[in-house]
């Protein structure tokens, strides 16, 4: 069981454990900081004008590359 609850989903995306958590507590963390970002541009309409839509698609394009690579480690020889 301990197994399927900390193994299972990193496994499915080629990663051990913590590299699994590094890469999660990265997205985390840029999330916060642009969340953070958005509120700050709530009060000052000025500041952040593209940092939460910028770290969404950032971010998008990470778990999009880590996904490929997951399915098919050779097909980013090419694109990096």
């Amino acid at each position: 069981m301990l197994s399927r609850i900390f193994l299972e989903h990193p496994r499915s995306l080629g990663e051990t454990y913590l590299v699994h958590q590094r890469k999660a507590f990265g997205f985390g963390l840029a999330m916060i900081a642009a969340g953070l970002a958005c509120m700050v541009h709530g009060l000052i309409p000025a500041m952040f004008l593209r940092t939460g839509s910028d770290t969404v698609s950032r971010l998008h394009h990470r778990m999009l590359v880590s996904r490929a690579a997951s399915r098919d480690p050779d097909a980013l020889v090419s694109r990096t």
